[in-house]
């Protein structure tokens, strides 16, 4: 069986590599030039555990190709970005582009897979523009059940950054049919490969489903960080009082933080505002609340350098993290890596950046007086400590060395201490 699979990015480079890895004949394609010639050579552009070897056997095997075009095959996984534009309507360009692409090597028993997380009827958009374009293919008619030439369904992953590989395996998957016929047959595909749960039903549904995934933990958080700025205007400790309501048996308040990151909760939500903004009132509240808790951090930052005495031209800020969850490299949609550059424009005499997953400082940075330092230094040398991110290495600090100075602790791995 030979799969193509469109995006080679933090989804599609590690279900290619797997599929590969089962033998199967794999086509990755990707716009990229430059992330196509990284995997020609076995290699990858994208940090994940295990997944650097996972590609270099693929490749070497012959059993993982990669190229700017797709080509003809048996199964079409669309996995390419899905971000929103700046009133947070989905932006689908991407995966219009890989439908244009494919519509030319589409052949009768085709299976179409759109794995990107999308808005509710996206997969109904693209099979009606499939079949625009190909007049001489039957396609499937949404809940109709009817003859068809072409197979197509929604799968959205579920899978969490730092354990893509395990997860695409083992993890329940949602296989959402254009037709009955649609998603029996995408599953099919996927037990060739997944030891987890295939769970049928309705392309809409499961569409609708990743996102009220996402939104869940995006409310939950929400009401999270929402109780920490109750409890900083109150002088209560947050952590205290979330640990304390969390000893009754049918409470589980998350932890706060200083936002919320990442290409799936922080994003996914909108699609469901935007397709029913006068219903989604809770979701966009938390939305608002989870986009405003940066504010509340450089608030806090700026007591803080008032606390010192000092103008702040004569201070230097240590920011401890910059990724989007800990021990990760991904940046993607970070509110650490935003709350450092809104930090880099307000007139610190130097703002040292700590993050032992990031080798190389971000671009941004680089004309500001920002520099990427280990956290010794930064400890020793900063009058204001700015907790970001939970690394494990932060962990590890010994508190006496930040005793006299100005803390803030966004994660709360030092306030309970």
């Amino acid at each position: 069986m030979k799969v193509v699979v469109l995006g080679l990015g933090y989804i599609g480079l590690p279900t290619a590599a797997i599929l590969a890895s089962k033998k199967f004949d794999v086509l990755g394609v990707d716009v990229n030039e430059t992330v196509v010639e990284i995997v020609k050579k076995g290699k990858v552009h994208v940090a994940e555990p295990d997944l650097e070897g996972l590609v270099y056997n693929a490749v070497h095997s012959g059993y993982l190709r990669a190229k700017t075009v797709p080509e003809k095959a048996d199964v079409y996984i669309l996995a390419v970005p899905t971000p929103f534009k700046k009133n947070h309507e989905p932006d689908l360009r991407f995966i219009e582009s890989a439908v244009d692409s494919i519509a030319p090597y589409l052949d009768k028993e085709n299976i179409v897979i759109l794995e990107s997380t999308s808005p509710v009827g996206t997969t109904e958009q693209i099979t009606q523009k499939l079949q625009k374009k190909r007049p001489d293919l039957k396609f499937p008619i949404y809940k109709k059940d009817n003859e068809s030439d072409i197979y197509i369904s929604h799968c959205p992953e579920r899978v969490l950054p730092g354990n893509i590989l395990p997860e695409l395996i083992q993890n329940k998957r949602i296989i959402g049919g254009m037709t009955r016929q649609s998603a029996i047959k995408t599953s099919k595909f996927y037990q060739k490969f997944v030891t987890g749960k295939c769970l049928t039903t309705d392309a809409r549904t499961a569409e609708l489903c990743k996102l009220v995934e996402n939104s869940a933990r995006d409310v939950n958080i929400a009401f999270a960080n929402e109780i920490s700025i109750i409890c900083d205007k109150l002088d209560i400790n947050v952590w205290d009082l979330i640990s304390l309501a969390n000893q009754h048996p049918r409470v589980n308040i998350l932890q706060p933080g200083p936002g919320v990151g990442g290409h799936c909760i922080a994003v996914d939500p909108w699609f469901i505002v935007n397709a029913a903004p006068d219903e989604a009132n809770l979701i966009r509240a938390a939305r608002l609340i989870n986009n405003s808790k940066p504010d509340f951090v450089l608030e806090k930052i700026k007591q803080s350098v008032k606390n010192t005495g000092k103008k702040i031209s004569k201070i230097s800020i240590a920011c401890l993290g910059l990724t989007f969850k800990p021990d990760v490299a991904d940046l993607r949609e970070s509110p650490a890596l935003e709350i450092a550059k809104k930090i880099s424009e307000m007139g610190f005499k130097n703002q040292y950046l700590v993050d032992p997953n990031i080798k190389i400082m971000p671009e941004y940075f680089l004309k500001k007086t920002s520099s990427l330092v280990d956290i010794d230094y930064a400890l020793k040398t900063a009058e204001v400590i700015l907790l970001l991110v939970h690394h494990k290495e932060f962990k590890k600090v010994n508190l006496e060395l930040i005793s006299n100075k100005q803390v803030i602790d966004t994660r709360g791995i030092w306030s309970n201490k």
